[in-house]
This record gives C-alpha cells, sequence and structure tokens, in this order.
C-alpha cells in the first residue's frame, strides 16, 4: 500500500467508526451457541466394524464450530479473524444459510432464519449477500459479466422492465469502478482485481443490509488489495452497509473493523473493539497473534512464540482448547472450558487465567 492509500484507509475506517458509533446499538444478526460438525465417517456400511467380536457403527466428525454466540450490530463491521482452520470461513456460510447448524441458531433482527426453506429464506437473500474468497471461481464462466449482474436484480425485482434492471446494473457497475462497456465480456478475460469488484457489485446490486465478506482480499496481489478494500469501505459509507469480515491479515483488522472476534479451534477466544483488542489484547492465543505483526517501532513486546501442535479438530481436547499450547494452564483449564467474561476494558474474553486474575 502507498502512503496516499494508508491515508485513504485510515480515513475511511475512522469516518465508519464514527458512523457506526451512533448506529451499533441496533442488534442486526445474532447468532446463538452455534455448533457445526462434518461427518468424516463414510457411508453407514462404512461406519459399520467388528471389534471384540460385535458389530458396531463408528462415526467420526470434524468439530468446525463449537459454541460460538456473536451479534453484529447494524452500520459496524466485525472482523473474525484466527488462523487457517479454527472455523472462521464456517460460520460465514453458516449465517447466510449455505450449510445447516447441528446445532444453535442464526436470527436476523431477532428472527429465527437457519431453519427455514429456500421459498422462505427469499425476503432474506435480498438483505443479506456474500462476496467469496476466490474471484476466479465464484463467477459464472458461461454467463457474461452484464448477464450475471441482471440476473439476481431480475430475481428479486420481479415487477422491473429490461430497461430498469439494466438502468440499475449500469448504475452499481460505475459504483464499483467498473465500465459498463465490460458488461458484454465473459469472467474469463479480466483480472483478480476486476473479477472481484465485478464480486462486489453482484453483492451490491440488489441493495443489501448486510454483507458477510469472506477472506475478499487474500487471493489478489498486494497492490490491488488496497483497492479493494477502500472499495469495501466507500460501500459501507455510502450505503449505511454491516459487515461481518472474515480475514486472517491482523493489518487489514485495524484500519477496517469497529470490533474483531478471535477464532481458534471453533471456539471464540476474545471479542473486543479493534483499539481495545490491538492495545491491550488479553487472552493468551490473542496476545501471540498480534505479537506476530510486523512492527517498525523498537520497543514493541517481544514475538510470543506458541508450543506444541493445533490439536485435531476430529478429537477436540477437553477443557480449554487452546490449554495445551498455553503458558498459563491448570488443572481446571484442562478441566473446565471456559465462558466469555466482560473485562474492564469492555470486551469479552473466554480465559480461566484472565477470569482468576493470574494474567
Amino acid at each position: 500500500m502507498n502512503n496516499m492509500t494508508e491515508q485513504h484507509s485510515v480515513t475511511a475506517a475512522e469516518a465508519a467508526v464514527t458512523q457506526n458509533s451512533e448506529t451499533a446499538q441496533e442488534s442486526l444478526v445474532q447468532i446463538d451457541d452455534l455448533y457445526k460438525k462434518f461427518s468424516i465417517s463414510g457411508d453407514f456400511l462404512d461406519q459399520l466394524k467388528f471389534k471384540g467380536g460385535k458389530l458396531v457403527r463408528e462415526q467420526e466428525h470434524v468439530h468446525a464450530i463449537n459454541g460460538v454466540s456473536l451479534e453484529v450490530m447494524r452500520g459496524e463491521a466485525l472482523c473474525v479473524v484466527g488462523e487457517s482452520g479454527c472455523g472462521k470461513s464456517t460460520v460465514a456460510r453458516t449465517v447466510m444459510g449455505l450449510l445447516k447448524p447441528s446445532a444453535g441458531s442464526v436470527s436476523y433482527q431477532g428472527e429465527r432464519i437457519d431453519n427455514l426453506n429456500d421459498r422462505q429464506l427469499m425476503p432474506y437473500r435480498r438483505k443479506m449477500q456474500m462476496i467469496f474468497q476466490n474471484p476466479y471461481a465464484s463467477l459464472n464462466p458461461r454467463m457474461t459479466i452484464q448477464e450475471t449482474l441482471m440476473e439476481p436484480v431480475a430475481l428479486h425485482n420481479p415487477n422491473w422492465n429490461a430497461t430498469e434492471v439494466r438502468d440499475k446494473v449500469h448504475e452499481v457497475m460505475f459504483s464499483v469502478g467498473i465500465d459498463p462497456s465490460w458488461g458484454e465480456r465473459y469472467s474469463h478475460e479480466f483480472s483478480g482485481g476486476q473479477r472481484q469488484r465485478i464480486s462486489i457489485a453482484r453483492a451490491l446490486a440488489v441493495d443489501p443490509e448486510f454483507i458477510v465478506a469472506d477472506e475478499p482480499i487474500s487471493a489478489l496481489d498486494v497492490s490491488i488489495q488496497a483497492q479493494v478494500l477502500n472499495l469495501l469501505m466507500d460501500a459501507q459509507e455510502q450505503r449505511n452497509l454491516t459487515y461481518l469480515f472474515i480475514t486472517h491479515d491482523l493489518s487489514v483488522v485495524e484500519h477496517f473493523g469497529t470490533r474483531v472476534a478471535v477464532m481458534y479451534l471453533g471456539t471464540l477466544c476474545e471479542l473486543a473493539p479493534t483499539r481495545t483488542l490491538f492495545a491491550k489484547p488479553r487472552h493468551p492465543y490473542t496476545q501471540a497473534l498480534m505479537s506476530a505483526i510486523p512492527r517498525l517501532e523498537d520497543d514493541r513486546p517481544q514475538h510470543i512464540k506458541l508450543t506444541g501442535e493445533v490439536p485435531t479438530p476430529v478429537n477436540l481436547p477437553s477443557g480449554c482448547v487452546f490449554h495445551g499450547r498455553c503458558p498459563y494452564a491448570n488443572d481446571r483449564c484442562k478441566q473446565q472450558i471456559p465462558q466469555l467474561i466482560t473485562t474492564d476494558e469492555g470486551g469479552q474474553v473466554a480465559c480461566h487465567a484472565v477470569e482468576e486474575g493470574r494474567i
């Protein structure tokens, strides 16, 4: 990012924080005690095994999400961070209804939506849109860009004629910096950054309130990432959008997010306003993440090196899932699952050591 781009990003983020402080009192999306597991046992016959002379059925699951509860406030950008495999994208897809939860619920403005069928979900499809990680896979190669953008507009506005639909598509293309003359071309004719702009245009075309962005810049060149990020922030400011932003890039979070949720092995470790989290992380895992950010200052904290390996999500450890790598773990951490508690700084942390005042 050049200096001009960084300055634009910070300015946009500060504007979003100011706007969010006025609107963040209303809860838009509620995630309550969410669980999601995936079977890796194969079909019924594959699960049958002989043990001790008896035929038994064995089932194994990947526990991707384990009791996550979150609220997304209207107008904010809630960033979900964590290492690969921690369940960030699974949370995003479950919120959007692409995956059904194994337990728990997802609600939109207080109305539960995770148990609705496709027809009942239609009114929410217009309010909730998603931007996917890979712009090379999320666009239909058999459709022109204009057809790609016109399809959702026509679907959600059945009373519009062709001219109205086309005008709306041209308007949203202009808003994301796409020339409407591109409409006759196919997705393979564009670069990754251009394709992601098209994906953003597709999400904005139906005037949503809430957008789930699943690592939307991680597949792009660094020189293009800032442009796409600025586009997302401008869209938030102009359209009063609410974001659930999935990422592993903490430098993006620092400029883009209003609050940050830190996940580890399918569980929520810490939730705090962005400035609070970066200034004073409380959970040992969050502290290790923050220490890994490259800094120019000489007095930055020493890098924290975690020992051990990340446990498998097939056989989760007892108690706190982080206790095997935590330098502050004791017997309670190994036996009892920590619950989120509110800290003096206004955040929440799930850690026995913090609760007991040991750190």
